[in-house]
């Protein structure tokens, strides 16, 4: 059932940028065209701040082509904020949407940007004000809760677990210890995604060791497990979440950091720094000496490298954008988040879309399963292949060569 109430709508971007958060804003954009109810649509720059600021685009006056160059280019065209809206900032934004005729707000973003629809939501409610508030899921950290995942997340799997690959082969040409750290706060999946690295086939592929902040680590085990492989295969590939805890369940890039920056949010920076790995080489070098030990940090490329984008997440995060105004149209919806199930495998994988509460997404984060991590918590577990890899789909096909009875041959 369509909905009787017609206004302007608003949509906004908010938190990390990815490779595909553009591809909902455009499928916002397209699906309002749809939708009589909705007249104008209004860009906020930099999310609610730009709402404060009544600094605004129009749009619809964009054309078709832009449009498509705005869905293909990674990070957030409209800008973005981690702004944390309270009673009296959400007050001000609804003195804006009376002012503009604003009755819906779609936001963009991950729990950080749902908790802040939830708020806006609430107040609107409790203060009488007729707006649809509607959340487009968005992280690469693909930790929201409800949903199968995350648009966003399958562009920056793709790009992890090819950056690894390429870290692999290296490592076999000059061995040694190589570790990559890659982001992911409180939920490990990004880091998970780089065992697809890994052909099933070629057991000795890297990477060798995976941790991620599911499972707490001592720097002891640690340093045990990389020198095990280290003596078993002459070297050792190791992917490292920037949010890895120690036994106390405590950071170890905050116990790094003593005075670690915070954001609005209250969390601390954890990106965008190489303490972690810098860190992680030291005590290695102390534990193996005269070992080749090296690291990267991945940092802000896995968000908005233009040159790895995942065909499935591209759709799936322009079909969210456009199913958000779809319920947002509906008499029934007066706020919500787009969520996605997932039903098949392989190339009978596919997903449908529903709407679940702003509450049951906001502010909480979840965890990769147990039945994907291995029982010393220093490995990702083959069965997590079938889960990520429709969502970055496939990787380059590569070879090295090696000695065979027959003289030699491609792995």
């Amino acid at each position: 059932m369509r909905t009787k109430n017609k206004g302007n709508a608003v949509v906004g971007q908010s938190g990390g940028p990815t490779g595909v958060i553009n591809q909902s804003l455009v499928g916002v954009v397209e699906e309002v065209f749809e939708q009589e109810c909705i007249g104008n649509l209004y860009g906020a720059h930099h999310g609610t701040s730009g709402i404060l600021k009544e600094d605004f685009i129009d749009l619809k006056k964009l054309s078709k082509r832009e449009l498509e160059i705005i869905a293909r280019t990674p990070s957030s065209a409209l800008g973005s904020t981690r702004d944390k809206p309270d009673q009296d900032y959400c007050n001000r934004l609804f003195e804006v949407f009376k002012k503009n005729d604003v009755r819906y707000f779609f936001y963009i973003g991950g729990n950080d940007s749902a908790s802040t629809a939830h708020i806006v939501n609430t107040l609107a409610q409790d203060s009488g004000y007729d707006l649809k508030v509607f959340h487009v899921p968005k992280t690469i950290d693909n930790d929201l809760r409800v949903t199968d995942h995350c648009p966003g997340y399958g562009t920056a799997a793709k790009f992890v677990s090819q950056a690894v690959l390429g870290d692999d082969l290296d490592n076999r040409a000059l061995p040694g210890v190589k570790i990559d750290v890659v982001m992911g706060r409180h939920a490990g999946f990004l880091t998970a995604a780089s065992m697809l690295a890994r052909r099933p086939d070629n057991p000795d592929d890297g990477p060798h060791l995976i941790y991620i902040p599911e499972r707490p680590v001592t720097m002891e085990q640690f340093q045990n497990d990389v020198i095990k492989v280290h003596d078993r295969l002459g070297r050792c590939v190791v992917v490292v979440s920037e949010g890895i805890c120690d036994e106390n369940h405590i950071p170890w890039a905050k116990r790094i950091q003593a005075d670690a920056e915070v954001d609005a949010h209250g969390n601390v920076q954890l990106s965008g720094t190489g303490a972690l790995a810098d860190a992680l080489v030291t005590t290695l070098k102390d534990a193996m000496p005269g070992g080749r030990v090296r690291a990267d940090t991945f940092g802000y490329l896995q968000r908005s490298f233009p040159g790895v984008i995942s065909n499935t997440d591209a759709y799936e995060a322009r079909y969210c954008g456009r199913m958000a105004v779809y319920y947002a149209s509906n008499e029934n919806n007066s706020a919500g988040s787009v969520a996605m199930q997932r039903f098949g495998k392989g190339d009978r994988y596919r997903i449908e879309t529903f709407v679940t509460t702003l509450a049951s997404v906001a502010v909480h984060t979840k965890e990769v399963p147990d039945e994907f991590i291995n029982k010393e918590g220093n490995n990702i577990l083959e069965s997590y292949r079938d889960y990520v890899s429709p969502l970055a789909g496939p990787l380059p096909e590569v070879g090295y060569l090696k000695k065979t009875r027959e003289g030699c041959g491609l792995a």
